[in-house]
């Protein structure tokens, strides 16, 4: 199922018809997951990031999760997503020379591994830690993969590969290295999940995007019936505690909202009605000290511009505690990811 995407030259042109200002804007927030890449002619870099974040909320560091950016040419192929790693540490080093500004762009690293190649998957991860300079934190592989609608992005993991031995194989090695496991799945894989939690109490795992119910095509009909069984799922995975879940990536098109197909942008009183029950069934889940609300820019770009995204989190986030939203705002994310800031 494809869905024409905006390029970021005509992005800029949608967002420009509606613009809100920032509102708390002394919260401080780790934007807990976006990407860079460079594919020409698309580019997303230091540069577009700053221009995110420099329009009004705080944001004082940020992770970066794979996307297949920068991978080396040449080489063992295992070894060339080193190559994403090693492009995103300069890029953590540019920011923190301070020149830039106070944000700390890619503060934490979440790099690429295919966990299926055994015992080699050591070799991989300790170049890794090695490229990243201090801030590699873990690893990412996707694992979406729907039996009607298929995997809808760049790469089509295998079905089931949480429960792939091999795959299991390889994930044990990353408690050696210290390191979690962030994952991209729809929502009828959460029990898979559930299942690889329980049997690595040990190793922190990230859930991306919500756990991202698929609502689009043959679902739309049933939405109802698939957010239940949804938030059934998302609360069972809660009851393992080394699971952490992102808040965020409902601006992707397998969410089915449509924002962006408008003519002009939503509004974040728009974007909070219609992700409230997402929103509010995983901090429920979870509880604020294990969740954490992300951008997933640029792919939720697509939907909202950054200033929006982020007013529309703090009036989801209105009925929580000053302290409870420090930790869904940047608290989870710093501890998760180890991230230090200077005071």
């Amino acid at each position: 199922m494809s869905v024409r995407t905006r390029s970021q030259a005509e992005l800029k042109a949608w967002h420009a018809q509606y613009t809100e200002a920032a509102i708390q804007p002394e919260l401080p927030i780790i934007d807990a997951h976006h990407h860079m890449w460079d594919r020409p002619p698309e580019h997303y870099g230091l540069y577009e990031l700053l221009d995110e974040f420099g329009q009004g909320h705080d944001i004082i560091a940020s992770v970066f999760v794979e996307c297949t950016a920068m991978f080396k040419a040449d080489g063992p192929e295992l070894l060339r997503p080193v190559g994403e790693t090693e492009y995103v540490n300069g890029v953590a080093a540019m920011s923190a020379s301070g020149i830039y500004g106070k944000s700390r762009v890619c503060a934490a690293i979440v790099g690429y591994a295919d966990l299926r190649a055994g015992g080699a998957i050591r070799d991989l991860l300790a170049a890794h830690v090695r490229a990243g300079g201090g801030r590699f934190r873990g690893v990412r592989q996707q694992a979406q993969n729907d039996p009607v609608l298929g995997s809808m992005a760049r790469r089509t993991p295998p079905a089931g590969l949480l429960l792939d031995a091999d795959f299991r194989a390889g994930f044990a090695a990353l408690a050696d290295f210290d390191l979690g496991f962030d994952t991209y799945l729809y929502g009828s894989q959460l029990p898979q999940l559930r299942d690889l939690a329980q049997a690595f109490p040990s190793t922190p795992i990230i859930l991306n995007h919500c756990g991202a119910p698929l609502l689009i095509g043959p679902y739309a009909e049933r939405r109802a019936a698939v957010v239940e069984t949804w938030a059934e799922d998302i609360a069972r995975l809660a009851e393992c505690p080394n699971v952490t879940v992102k808040i965020g990536g409902l601006g992707m098109m397998g969410f089915g909202f449509g924002f962006n197909e408008g003519e002009t942008p939503p509004s974040s009183d728009q974007l909070a009605l219609a992700w409230r029950p997402f929103v509010e069934t995983c901090l429920r889940a979870f509880g604020p000290e294990r969740a954490m609300f992300e951008s997933n820019f640029p792919v939720d770009k697509q939907s909202c511009s950054y200033p929006v995204l982020w007013n529309a989190y703090k009036k989801l986030a209105a009925g929580l505690s000053a302290a409870e939203r420090a930790e869904v705002f940047a608290g989870t994310a710093k501890r998760v990811y180890r991230i230090a800031l200077a005071d």
